[in-house]
């Protein structure tokens, strides 16, 4: 509030005053659209439509680097100006970079050549990247500057996919997917081991915060960085005991910090409990993939989804379903249907990762008819808040 033209930032209309207004908004749209859509064309209920790279190409990138990243730029976007103390991008800036994102959907899921897709898609991201290093940089914040690192890679990664892409090569783009979807897993160790903590201190009304054992965040940022990198290379895309032992100590980690933040008092506020189980599904992702190195386990795919759908997306969620009261004005009261929204996503995921195995078309649908639910609610409840201004008349 003290950082821009109170004047110049109330002309605005208010869905364009800061980047998680379009992002989450559209993020969660596309959410409860693209898992029912995907489902759909899975069991053939959806023969027509054609997108670039066929079904499978467009479900692995599109829920990460379509909706994951919307929403990772939402968040970042916004934290950044609280962080540093400079404007954030508004306005027209905001327009542009929020089309961008836009535009390479619609090309994704129209069947846009390839050749053209890559770049528009590319340029997402390098904008994002920019925005962030040049925030960050003005002020010499070096404390974040990992943040922009992420971001860089996660560049990369989407590179690496599109050169599949354009080669036909299957190999290729599942390097380029996994590699990203362990970064943002990097990312949520990061912030996650943040902001869980000091909400949990806040939300509960303890004195004293938790402190954190540095050296088990640089464990498992750096951990996770290696799977990562692990993956891009093609190294961990088969089943091997070695890389098993290190999913295994990273789910440890990531235990033992749940463990060190418990309170019982977290499972009468939902927007605590939500987070800590978002950050519980990633610890079954990491023991369900060491089970599967280890050859106990004949699919990595429902691990993978214990990732995706009920630590990312729960984390996402939760995340959203917060910030928007926070940054709107509002007090961190949840709207009527937001529990429901949790407890859906979280059914969402158990049935796509324990039932989907035994009951495949049934469990599928029944997972995305859980997810598509919680983004409905979500988005319904939420949408009014994100168009509309701060209810206490400031800026943002």
């Amino acid at each position: 509030m003290h950082v821009i033209d109170r004047r110049k930032a109330l002309s605005i209309p208010p869905v364009w005053r800061l980047a998680f207004r379009p992002f989450f908004l559209a993020g969660s749209v596309y959410a409860l659209l693209a898992i029912p859509l995907w489902v759909a064309a899975w069991t053939g209920l959806w023969p027509g439509l054609q997108p670039t790279g066929g079904w499978l190409a467009w479900h692995r990138h599109e829920m990460l680097f379509g909706f994951a990243m919307a929403i990772v730029a939402g968040f970042l976007l916004t934290a950044v100006q609280t962080w540093t103390g400079q404007a954030a991008p508004s306005g027209h800036r905001l327009m542009g970079l929020a089309l961008v994102w836009l535009a390479a959907r619609l090309g994704w899921l129209f069947g846009l050549p390839a050749g053209w897709l890559a770049p528009l898609d590319l340029l997402f991201l390098l904008a994002l990247a920019g925005m962030m290093a040049r925030m960050l940089w003005a002020v010499r914040q070096k404390r974040n500057y990992p943040i922009v690192i992420v971001l860089s890679l996660m560049l990369g990664a989407d590179a690496l996919m599109l050169v599949g892409l354009l080669q036909g090569d299957d190999g290729l783009q599942r390097q380029g997917v996994l590699a990203g979807l362990w970064l943002v897993a990097a990312l949520m160790a990061l912030i996650g081991g943040r902001v869980i903590p000091f909400f949990t201190q806040r939300g509960l009304g303890k004195v004293e915060a938790i402190k954190p054992w540095v050296w088990l965040d640089i464990a498992l940022l750096v951990g996770t960085g290696v799977i990562a990198v692990l993956h891009a290379v093609g190294l961990a895309l088969q089943a091997q005991p070695l890389l098993g032992v290190l999913f295994l100590a990273i789910g440890a980690g990531h235990l033992l910090r749940l463990a060190r933040w418990y309170d019982k008092g977290i499972w009468n506020v939902p927007l605590l409990w939500s987070l800590h189980v978002a950050m519980l599904w990633l610890v079954v992702a990491a023991f369900g993939l060491a089970l599967w190195h280890f050859g106990l386990l004949a699919q990595s795919s429902p691990a993978l989804h214990a990732l995706t759908v009920g630590s990312m997306s729960g984390l996402i969620l939760a995340m959203i379903a917060r910030v928007t009261l926070g940054h709107t004005g509002r007090p961190l009261q949840l709207p009527p249907g937001i529990v429901a929204a949790f407890i859906l996503l979280n059914l969402g995921t158990a049935a796509r990762v324990f039932v989907s195995v035994a009951w495949p078309v049934g469990g599928l649908w029944l997972a995305a008819g859980c997810w598509a639910l919680a983004f409905a609610l979500y988005a319904w409840r939420y949408a009014p808040m994100l168009v509309a201004p701060r209810v206490d008349g400031h800026p943002g």
